[in-house]
Parts: C-alpha cells; sequence; structure tokens
C-alpha cells in the first residue's frame, strides 16, 4: 500500500498544539476592515482551536500531525 500523502493546504493552515489539538487562524482577516467593529477585528486577530466536528476530517488530511 503507498504512503498517505499530506493535504499541503490543510499543512499550511493547521498547526498542532502541545496537548494535540488542531490550531487555527480566523477567516475574514483580509480587507473590508472599516465595515468591522474594533472589537471584531481584535477577536479575528487570535487563533482558535479546530471544533470537534471538524477534527477527524481535517485530521484525515493530516496524516504525519
Amino acid at each position: 500500500m503507498p504512503k498517505m500523502k499530506t493535504h499541503k493546504g490543510s499543512q499550511k493552515r493547521f498547526q498542532k498544539t502541545g496537548s494535540g489539538k488542531l490550531k487555527r487562524s480566523h477567516a475574514y482577516t483580509s480587507h473590508l476592515f472599516a465595515n468591522k467593529s474594533q472589537k471584531q477585528k481584535r477577536k479575528l486577530r487570535k487563533s482558535d482551536i479546530v471544533s470537534a466536528g471538524d477534527y477527524k476530517r481535517i485530521k484525515q488530511m493530516l496524516p504525519n500531525k
């Protein structure tokens, strides 16, 4: 059986934390900031943990992480 290949787009977007969870960045952070509140922009700066519903699907794309 051939080796499992890493999904390169996912590899660039997700990082593993020390406890084994997957860390992700927020969407909506590239432009149109005049329409967003300061509170929203501040919250979008911080990273977040991948939700439980998405974890299994993303984990399959990253076999070596």
